[in-house]
């Protein structure tokens, strides 16, 4: 049985990094409380980073909303905003040191030829999700052009431990194949940039969203393939709709009250499993949730 990969840091700094769709809203609130909290608990750094590489997403002057909401919340960043977009020239670095080491190849997959190509290899990922089956792993067929740029992928179990969750194994290569680093669009793709950005920042904690509990063994396995220390994970519950549905900007969720941030607040406080705190201002519910999150988590 594989061990859990082992993390040695010296201090904490951790993140908070929305995507500029939209505005926050109740679900983003959530995993942005729980980042700043955990932070605030350790007595370390809490960083702010705009992830617009996905640019067809991007929302003009979302990412200056996102900066007031969470200022008119009382959760103040440490250090300057980063913006992926400005990183390109640091992304292609990493993406020639990967092709240079061979760890990367050219794939002239279509997505419907790559679900095809699973299905007949009778393979099936998390979630339903088809894993890429290597189909271009030793070369394109056929004189195609490369559509995108794959990542060689270990087959080996990867176990971390999830500071909310517990302990999880995961083989990328079986449930996920070779993942894509850039993209048929030219972009870089998230799985390689947020591994990236970490490493830069200096990030140790990273505190988010359940949605992304797949992503940590392929993010750590890259970040080791590229001599990277991963940092510690903890992924908080979602924030559910009627219908069960992962509350998003995709699914039209309301943008945070500020009429009322207090009331944001505990709403967030709630989802996260903690009985409503009494306090009547911003700055007594943070200095009360800061307490309780650091007995809850044993944090010294």
């Amino acid at each position: 049985m594989p061990k859990p990969f082992s993390f040695i840091h010296a201090s904490y700094t951790g993140r908070f990094a929305p995507s500029p769709s939209g505005p926050l809203h109740d679900g983003s609130l959530v995993a942005a409380m729980a980042s700043f909290l955990d932070a605030r608990a350790h007595q370390g750094r809490w960083l702010l980073r705009i992830e617009d590489i996905d640019t067809p997403r991007v929302v003009p002057g979302a990412d200056q909303i996102i900066l007031s909401q969470l200022t008119q919340l009382g959760m103040n960043w440490d250090g300057d905003v980063l913006w992926q977009s400005a990183r390109l020239l640091r992304y292609t670095e990493i993406f020639e040191q990967l092709q240079s080491a061979g760890h990367i190849y050219g794939c002239a997959c279509t997505r419907q030829e790559i679900a095809d190509s699973a299905r007949q290899a009778g393979l099936l990922g998390e979630d339903g999700e088809r894993p890429y089956a290597g189909t271009c792993r030793f070369g394109i067929r056929d004189a195609r052009a490369p559509r995108a740029w794959r990542v060689i992928v270990p087959d080996e179990s990867y176990v971390f431990i999830d500071r909310w969750v517990g302990t999880r194994t995961q083989n990328v290569a079986q449930t996920v194949g070779d993942m894509i680093v850039k993209r048929a669009d030219g972009l870089f793709a998230y799985q390689l940039v947020v591994v990236v950005d970490d490493h830069d920042q200096g990030i140790t904690d990273v505190v988010r969203g359940q949605d992304l509990l797949s992503s940590t063994a392929r993010q750590h396995q890259l970040a080791r393939m590229l001599g990277f220390t991963p940092p510690r994970m903890m992924h908080v519950p979602l924030v559910l709709d009627a219908e069960g549905r992962k509350l998003s900007k995709q699914n039209h969720a309301q943008a945070i009250d500020l009429q009322q941030p207090l009331k944001s607040l505990q709403r967030a406080w709630a989802a996260l499993g903690f009985d409503v705190l009494p306090v009547t201002t911003l700055p007594a519910f943070w200095d009360n949730a800061v307490t309780v999150w650091r007995q809850r988590f044993n944090i010294g």
